[in-house]
């Protein structure tokens, strides 16, 4: 019959295992109270960044107190809907908001279970080494969504696009209704919804970044002195300038660059200014308008296609010249 355990042998064994017993739970509680304290930390910095992000920048508050158009076809085109800018810096906000404080946890808990399972005593080599073969056949069959949700937060970072731009992705133009992880929507001209993967945009042409450019190409006929063309389309761009109805939206004084190419039917003068972005082309609907009005006051002319009919005897079949007439 055994004997029952002593006191003493109790305290021994205690004492013994007083490590195992108190140390290492105490170590654990300290291992989850600091990664406590620093996931409060990064989601206190993500949250200010979302905060800066949300902020508008000084071209959306100067775009935002321009002065109200009246009504009428050109400046009704001109009247842009201010929602998309802060649409944009919302999503641009909470996706990367979400996507910092997703990555922050997950590497602090791979870090606390790490940590724990060294405290107690379970070797990390052999389960690393399986989480790394798991890990790679994954990235091997999801590599094109990895490249995907990869491009998306590169896309939201560099902010290369955001919702309300007009962009060109090839065979997508249009404007942009959604920005992903892992897709971008883009409404195109005739209203068909594209939807892009990112991991498939190799270029972007983006026409409502920092500043964009009116040009409008004005063809004259030859007999037209070009000295008294140049003087009309400047004036004609000084005047829309002033004009208060398009007050913001020209950047600079619209500049005549001169003779951009001879071509049969007449000669072609180009004209340029910069706009604020995504006004560019209704810019050049009113100065277009205005370009017409301003040349028939001043008696040039602009030129019809021409073509040439030639003439033929009914009696001898002989030829008899060439007429130029206009269509």
């Amino acid at each position: 019959m055994a004997k029952p355990q002593s006191a003493a042998d109790l305290s021994g064994w205690i004492g013994d295992h007083t490590t195992a017993l108190v140390g290492i739970p105490l170590r654990i509680a300290l291992i989850v109270a600091g990664l406590i304290v620093v996931r409060i930390v990064a989601k206190k910095a993500i949250a200010r960044v979302v905060q800066h992000i949300l902020e508008p920048s000084e071209n959306e508050n100067d775009a935002e107190q321009t002065v109200s158009r009246p009504s009428g076809r050109g400046p009704t085109l001109l009247q842009r809907d201010r929602t998309y800018a802060r649409q944009r810096r919302e999503q641009r906000a909470r996706t990367i908001g979400s996507v910092l404080g997703s990555a922050v946890t997950i590497v602090l808990f791979m870090i606390g279970a790490a940590m724990v399972l060294g405290e107690v005593g379970i070797a990390l080599g052999p389960l690393l080494a399986s989480a790394g073969v798991v890990g790679l056949a994954i990235g091997f069959g999801a590599q094109s969504l990895v490249a995907d949700y990869l491009s998306g937060l590169l896309i939201m970072l560099e902010d290369q696009y955001g919702v309300g731009d007009s962009v060109d992705l090839g065979e997508a133009v249009g404007t942009v209704e959604h920005v992903g992880l892992r897709l971008t929507h883009v409404r195109d001209l005739n209203g068909g919804l594209w939807h892009i993967r990112n991991g498939e945009i190799l270029r972007v042409r983006n026409d409502s970044q920092e500043w964009a450019r009116a040009v409008l190409d004005v063809a004259v006929a030859y007999e037209a002195n070009l000295d008294t063309v140049y003087r009309v389309l400047e004036e004609t761009g000084l005047a829309l300038r002033k004009d208060p109805s398009f007050k913001g939206l020209l950047l600079e004084d619209p500049s005549v660059w001169g003779v951009q190419s001879l071509d049969a039917d007449g000669v072609l003068v180009r004209i340029a200014v910069k706009t604020v972005p995504l006004e560019q082309w209704a810019v050049t609907r009113e100065l277009r308008r205005r370009t017409k009005e301003a040349l028939d006051a001043a008696g040039i002319d602009i030129p019809f296609p021409q073509r040439t009919v030639w003439l033929r005897s009914d009696d001898q079949g002989s030829e008899l010249g060439a007429v130029p007439t206009q269509r």
